[in-house]
């Protein structure tokens, strides 16, 4: 079998998302599965939730235990709703749930390149979009260990303080400008400096240290 990574992401505000909704005004949903009719260009999915829905009129009840319950609902194909950015670039999910609103997507994709590919996608048309993890299935001995950082865990200011650092040679050796020649071209103290340098480094060895 041919390697590839498996992300997991996370999306805020997924518009057009029926599942997110319900998450939204009901409790978290489980065990999302979707079916395609390319015939008539319906997509039929069915969803789990620990309670009973009241006046959701396009959704069907089609199994209850009386804690848990199973709905399935119809959309077009073609709506815009995240799976479907997902897939269109040739990736296929492989788990969806959602919870206050908010979308938790995993698929998989076969590089790094494509990974991108998607991700950037999904921040043209959503916002809140995250990435939660990436695993790598069959890993070489000797292939370099993937990591995917997400800058957007950066604020605007701590990116800024980062890029000028690296541009000014703050972090070669020998240093090419002291914290002080940085914090000056930044208009800012060298403690401001030094709180968003350490800030923006602890996010990123976050990302790249996580287990």
């Amino acid at each position: 079998m041919a390697s590839g990574i498996r992300a997991e992401v996370s999306i805020r505000e997924p518009s057009v998302c029926r599942v997110a909704a319900v998450s939204a005004d009901y409790a978290p949903v489980e065990t999302v599965t979707r079916s395609g009719h390319p015939g008539d260009g319906k997509v039929v999915g069915e969803f789990s939730i620990g309670e009973e829905l009241d006046g959701e009129d396009d959704l069907e009840e089609v199994y209850s235990t009386g804690t848990d319950h199973v709905y399935r609902f119809t959309r077009d194909c073609g709506c815009g709703c995240v799976c479907e950015h997902v897939e269109r670039h040739g990736c296929p999910v492989r788990d969806l749930r959602a919870e206050g609103g908010v979308i938790y997507l995993t698929f998989y994709v076969s590089d790094v390149e494509s990974l991108r590919a998607v991700i950037t996608d999904l921040r043209d048309e959503f916002d809140g979009v995250a990435v939660r993890r990436l695993t790598r299935s069959q890993p070489c001995e000797d292939a370099d260990d993937l990591v995917f950082v997400d800058r957007q865990s950066l604020t605007d200011r701590q990116r800024e303080v980062l890029e000028t650092a690296h541009q000014q040679g703050y972090f070669a050796h020998p240093r090419d400008a002291n914290a002080t020649e940085v914090a000056d071209r930044l208009d800012i103290t060298r403690s401001t400096f030094a709180e968003h340098l350490a800030a923006a480094q602890r996010k990123l060895l976050d990302d790249i240290l996580a287990q």
